[in-house]
């Protein structure tokens, strides 16, 4: 489609049913008006009046199996309403050119050897891997806008990775790529090229939409089950609150949480947890302690009733059962900081962010059919909160008066992810 065709049929509210469904009725004007923006963004840049294609890929939250991916253990996400937008177009000189809101240009040649740690790493990685998986790659021009937030354990880069493999897959590749497939691209990208060795759940659950289970028991082929829940439908936001704190330095804290888990695996000769039962692990729990550790012991405790966990989370989200899915949230958030041990950093015992939103949550919520737990990798960074619209508002300003205005934000799962609007 033209650019000029998509801006007049935007001004003109045709895109409103689609809009709607993406980011809320209530949100289609600043939706319009955003969409309206990066298109004049990229005619600015890149030239009018081109034949242009229009995605939207975006962030994730996870919701329970903390810390279980890398043992091959089971994951529940969802792709919420913050997103990254793409306008994009072909060109014919296989050169692929990215402009991002509030970046430099990223240009990748034929030729171009990219850096570590750069989103032009990550955009080499998706094209390489579009060329490993035997799939078509060529040359393009694009505008991006995020307002997946850096550093909010939401997954921008997660986000970014998808979005340039859905831009190759729809431009070259007439769509044929499925979600498990770019999410594998993208996970490539950023191991090999970017050199952060993620897991595969991030970007499964950017891609995917609503709320997705996943079981990583085989890693290469996780078995990914969308589930058919409507979050505002049940009259409920998803509320994630910044506590701040320091990521620096916590790498190493990070490798511990693997690293523990797969001893206690080896002393069954096992390389991952998800070969281990709990029984084995409960009968030989002194043993375990001698050779291991009591944190790797109380570590793989978690690990396997977290994974227990998921299951029946998944199954009460396919009944609509709301409140078993409550109680199992805060089962979860319980035992990541009591067991697993991710809810503050021992570098810096006086910064405890985590734990503190923690404790404000049951303050404010523990009478209004809510649940709340740590989120993500933990040790500084955000919590979650499952809270009834009716409090959404109340709460994130409550939690910003203690952690400064704008660090709560109140959100919606999104039903689709991973979306061509125009093509």
């Amino acid at each position: 489609m033209k650019s000029k065709l998509f801006l007049s049929q935007l001004a003109a509210g045709e895109w409103h049913v689609k809009l709607a469904s993406l980011y809320g009725d209530e949100k289609v004007s600043s939706a319009v008006t955003r969409y309206t923006d990066a298109v004049g963004a990229f005619e600015q840049r890149y030239g009018k009046d081109r034949d242009i294609a229009v995605f939207s890929v975006c962030g994730r939250s996870e919701i329970s199996g903390n810390h279980t991916d890398h043992n091959h253990g089971k994951v529940i996400a969802a792709s919420i309403e913050l997103d990254i937008i793409a306008v994009a177009s072909h060109n014919d000189n296989g050169t692929i050119r990215v402009l991002s809101r509030g970046f430099d240009e990223d240009t990748i040649t034929p030729e171009s050897k990219t850096k570590q740690y750069s989103s032009a790493s990550l955009i080499a990685g998706v094209k390489e891997g579009f060329r490993k998986e035997g799939l078509l790659v060529g040359g393009f021009d694009a505008y991006t806008d995020s307002y997946v937030l850096k550093g909010s354990g939401l997954s921008s880069s997660a986000a970014y990775e998808n979005m340039i493999g859905t831009i190759l897959n729809h431009l070259y590749n007439d769509g044929k790529a499925d979600d498990v497939t770019i999410s594998k691209i993208s996970q490539y990208a950023e191991n090999v090229h970017f050199g952060k060795p993620c897991g595969l759940m991030d970007q499964i659950a950017c891609i995917t939409g609503g709320f997705v289970y996943i079981d990583f028991a085989d890693p290469q082929n996780p078995m990914v089950e969308k589930l058919p829940f409507d979050l505002t439908r049940a009259g409920y936001r998803l509320v994630i609150t910044d506590t701040g704190g320091n990521h620096a330095a916590l790498s190493g804290e990070y490798a511990t949480i693997p690293g523990e888990m797969k001893e206690v695996a080896a002393f069954f000769n096992k390389s991952v947890l998800r070969d281990v039962t709990q029984e084995a692990v409960m009968a030989n729990m002194a043993a375990i302690r001698a050779k291991c550790g009591d944190r790797a012991l109380l570590r793989a405790l978690h690990f396997l009733r977290e994974n227990q966990r998921v299951e029946k989370q998944k199954e009460a989200l396919k009944k609509d059962d709301l409140d078993t899915f409550l109680a199992l949230v805060l089962e979860s958030g319980r035992s990541s900081a009591m067991y697993l041990q991710n809810a503050f950093t021992s570098l810096s015992v006086q910064e405890q962010g985590i734990m503190l939103a923690l404790c404000i949550s049951e303050q404010l919520l523990q009478d209004k059919k809510a649940a709340w737990r740590l989120h993500g990798g933990g040790f500084a960074g955000t919590i979650q909160a499952f809270v009834p619209w009716e409090y959404a508002a109340w709460y994130s300003g409550e939690m910003d008066k203690v952690f400064g205005k704008g660090a709560s934000r109140c959100l919606a799962v999104r039903g689709e992810s991973g979306v061509c609007l125009v093509k």
